[in-house]
């Protein structure tokens, strides 16, 4: 299966690693989400050293770039 053929997930569930709670969140397609609020703690994540974004640091499913083999950023 080539890139072009390739379903991209725009749907990632965010947990946060000071409370637990989990947020399904829709990732943007042509941006990175460097910081996300917590609605249960309100903890703002960044992304952790060497990931892009929120979502491939914390979500169950990386962002679309990442996900398409593409650069993120």
């Amino acid at each position: 299966m080539n890139k072009a053929d390739k379903h991209i997930k725009l749907k990632s569930t965010i947990s946060c690693p000071e409370c637990r709670h989990e947020s399904t969140e829709t990732m943007p397609t042509n941006s990175c989400q460097y910081f996300w609020e917590c609605p249960n703690c309100s903890e703002v994540l960044r992304p952790k050293e060497g990931d892009c974004c929120v979502f491939c640091s914390f979500g169950n499913i990386p962002c679309p770039p990442v996900q398409n083999e593409q650069s993120c950023c």
